[in-house]
């Protein structure tokens, strides 16, 4: 087996053994990138330098006894996280220059766990999709079938560590966008309780929904690596007080006795019969384990998608006011300061985020603020509320994670209503800031689909630890898709 093929948890005790070290792992890594990521498309930057310089440091630790459960283990970032010194462009051409002169938090975090950063991996320009088509640079491809999407917004991030490019990855997630993607790739994408991550240095999306979190072939790398960068930073004003997560019992939890609230609008006609199976058949699996679920009516996610698509448009659309050709990335000249800024804005923003961008404004202008906006927040308090009120009799909240696996590229540029529903199951947990997990549950046409755990504000440790004994109740744990 070769070193691309050990989780990061098996990756990390090889190191500590000093079976092998941290530059070896990288550069196996970074060989296997070279290789192979033509197939894949997952990363818009290598930076081979970088890695070995921090898999260096890494090793120092490793050498004087110190470092954390991470130490030389790599990771890739989605593209959208800010890295001193190393480009940033967002997946979009009005970036393609920037260089950011400072690191993320999470980035400031990952260097003092000793985690090398390989690189950034490509996604739907400015975190704006659900298929990682919309990047300005090309569609990132699913290691399960490389026809097919690997899912949005972070698909660069998602196909990198099913493909074996990164045993570790972080991608952002504003309405589904790292675990979509973990679903139909076939690995675990966690999104955090609002708060618990900074997003200092992450581009802003939708800043009220923004979080970033980690992806992993199993729920204990991923765990891992959410403890790894989580934790109060006073250069974000939205960072919980004691925010930092802890893995430390992660192991330790069992389903017997565990309660599960089933959504009926969650397993309703919209999701594919057999992604709908599927997630049965586990559910199945999981009773004779132990666990219990009940169906449950949560009757706002009716009204999930176009919330969203009110909200975080406004959001964007205030967020991408600075991208104007004069402060970052490269300019187009026009007539006068107007002309400047209608030019570089007209020709480097891609369609789906100018349409994001006239969406929102829309929905702030004076006439239809109340009408669109107000009205959405209100309906995001109430869907917040009807999840709070079912943690109070159940565990978490169970359902697909997507409601299709993974789909022809190309396949849905004429039925963008229909790529827009696919963060159906997801913008819930968004909209209430609740921590919320996916991890494989098995296959429907070959192809992985994704089961959906969400919890109480808060309850990331929880939550993390129900994951582990789903993951391990069903008797699954990495599986591999059709790679070399």
């Amino acid at each position: 087996m070769s070193l691309t093929q050990l989780n990061a948890t098996e990756l990390a005790r090889s190191l500590r053994a000093r079976e092998v070290s941290a530059r070896e792992v990288v550069d196996a890594f970074l060989s296997r990138i070279e290789s192979e990521d033509a197939h894949y498309k997952s990363f818009l930057t290598v930076d081979a330098e970088g890695a070995r310089r921090d898999a260096d440091a890494a090793q120092a630790l490793l050498d004087n006894g110190k470092g954390g459960p991470l130490t030389g283990v790599p990771v890739a970032l989605k593209d959208n996280i800010s890295t001193n010194g190393l480009r940033t462009t967002c997946a979009s051409k009005i970036l393609d220059t920037y260089v950011p002169p400072f690191d993320a938090h999470v980035v400031e975090r990952l260097h003092a766990a000793g985690c090398p950063v390989l690189g950034k991996t490509n996604l739907d320009e400015f975190a704006m999709g659900a298929s990682c088509e919309n990047s300005a640079y090309f569609p990132s491809r699913n290691p399960w079938d490389t026809d097919l999407v690997p899912g949005g917004s972070s698909g660069g991030s998602a196909a990198a560590v099913s493909a074996e490019l990164a045993p570790l990855s972080l991608g952002s997630d504003t309405g589904g966008s790292i675990r979509q993607p973990a679903s139909l790739c076939g690995i675990v994408g966690f999104k955090p309780t609002y708060g618990r991550v900074s997003r200092y240095g992450l581009v802003a999306f939708g800043s009220s929904l923004d979080q970033i979190g980690p992806m992993g072939r199993n729920v204990e790398d991923t765990a891992l690596l959410a403890e790894a960068i989580s934790g109060h930073d006073a250069m974000d004003s939205t960072s919980l007080p004691n925010a930092a997560i802890s893995a430390a019992e992660v192991k330790q939890g069992t389903l017997k006795g565990k309660k599960f609230a089933l959504p009926k609008e969650l397993f309703a006609d919209e999701i594919d019969a057999g992604v709908r199976e599927c997630v049965e058949l586990a559910i199945e699996t999981l009773t004779r384990e132990g666990a219990q679920f009940q169906e449950v009516s949560l009757p706002s996610i009716a009204y999930g998608v176009t919330t969203y698509y009110i909200i975080a448009p406004a959001e964007a659309s205030s967020n991408l006011a600075r991208f104007d050709g004069i402060r970052f990335g490269p300019r187009l000249e026009g007539e006068g300061h107007i002309g400047n800024v209608a030019e570089t804005r007209g020709k480097l923003f891609g369609p789906e985020v100018k349409l994001r961008i006239m969406v929102g404004t829309y929905a702030l202008s004076a006439g239809y603020y109340d009408a669109y906006y107000l009205r959405a927040q209100q309906v995001r308090a109430l869907m917040a509320a009807e999840f709070e009120q079912s943690f109070q009799e159940f565990d978490a909240v169970l359902s697909p994670t997507s409601p299709v696996v993974a789909f022809p590229i190309g396949g849905l540029v004429d039925d963008p209503m229909q790529l827009k529903l696919i963060d159906f199951c997801t913008i819930p947990a968004n909209m209430g800031g609740f921590p919320s997990i996916s991890l494989p549950c098995g296959l429907s046409n070959d192809l992985p689909v994704g089961m959906l755990l969400t919890g109480p504000v808060m309850g990331d440790e929880k939550l993390l630890q129900t994951a582990y004994s789903v993951e391990r109740g069903l008797g699954r744990d990495y599986r591999r898709p059709p790679i070399l």
